[in-house]
């Protein structure tokens, strides 16, 4: 009994002196982001934990896929969307912390092909995908749920070309996977976002969209519903920093303000 009380003793004393926020503080961050940010998250949140913070266990896959998992019940802290409606989605449903909500960064839509293609292309209305295809396969990811496919459909719509080169489109799971498609020369042309293009020596931006043939390429973050993790808002804060902004903009991210623009 006496080892039992000094036991019991040594807890409270514990406790006191750490106190239960500092506690928490050292529980990993469990986040949820969109496969595009792979790089910049990976380097800031190694830099967040340079600087004192907590761990970050981050998954990586396309956006629906990582909503759904939440919807399912995915113990996540913090969930980053490579577009707007996967966040609204599940804000409708009560699954993210609305006032922790913001828009945290942008990109560009590019068309690429492999480092020593020749081809280039003034993306206009009516241009010629189909030809440059050369008969080949044109790398998206999934046009009807995951962010950089839905923008690039809505992209080649406007432009005039889309019925020209559906038949063509190989799917990808991910936008990743889709450069990945071009990366090995599996596809000769490839839609994804300028910072996927910049991530990968293998290939070269042939073409950029103009922003006006899309919806704005916007990336929200917020804190799940279920998340009491203290870290998760520290972490969250940090990417909105001065330091995170050097990372994300070196990754080729434009950093947006908390209203929204550049």
């Amino acid at each position: 009994m006496r080892v039992s009380r000094t036991f019991a003793a040594a807890v409270v004393t514990a406790l006191i002196a750490f106190g239960p926020g500092q506690a928490a503080y050292a529980q990993d961050v469990v986040v949820f982001a969109a496969a595009s940010l792979t790089n910049a998250l990976d380097e800031a949140a190694k830099l967040f934990e340079r600087q004192g913070g907590a761990h970050a266990k981050i998954s990586y896959a396309a956006s629906p896929a990582l909503a759904k998992q939440i919807e399912s019940g995915a113990p996540a802290d913090i969930f980053l969307s490579a577009d707007l409606d996967w966040m609204d989605y599940l804000e409708q449903r009560h699954l993210v912390q609305p006032a922790t909500r913001r828009n945290l960064l942008g990109n560009r839509l590019v068309l690429v092909a492999p480092a020593d293609s020749d081809v280039h292309v003034e993306i206009k209305p009516g241009f010629d995908l189909a030809a440059l295809l050369k008969g080949g396969r044109l790398a998206m990811a999934d046009t009807d749920s995951v962010p950089a496919g839905k923008y690039g459909k809505a992209a080649l719509e406007k432009l005039g070309v889309w019925n020209t080169v559906q038949s063509a489109v190989a799917p990808a799971e991910t936008v990743r996977a889709a450069l990945l498609f071009v990366s090995r020369r599996e596809a000769p042309l490839g839609i994804v976002y300028a910072t996927d293009a910049a991530a990968d020596p293998r290939v070269k931006i042939v073409g950029v969209f103009p922003e006006d043939t899309h919806p704005p390429i916007v990336y929200p973050a917020a804190l799940t519903a279920d998340s009491k993790n203290p870290s998760a808002v520290r972490l969250l804060d940090f990417l909105g920093s001065p330091a995170a902004k050097q990372i994300f903009e070196k990754e080729g991210f434009t950093v947006l303000v908390p209203g929204g623009g550049a």
